[in-house]
């Protein structure tokens, strides 16, 4: 079964805001620091280190 990867992360994202109730500052900035990442010179290293 071929699921999408922004599928798969919305569900993931919506079932970790119901079970584990994070404030919603704490989302903002994984979600604005993830985005500002990806597009930078770090982005090499991270993949990297996620891999």
């Amino acid at each position: 079964m071929d699921v999408p990867l922004w599928l798969a992360l919305l569900v993931v994202g919506f079932l970790g805001i119901k079970l584990i109730r994070p404030p919603w500052w704490l989302i903002a900035v994984l979600l604005l620091g993830g985005y500002l990442i990806a597009d930078s010179i770090l982005a090499p290293a991270v993949d990297t280190v996620v891999k």
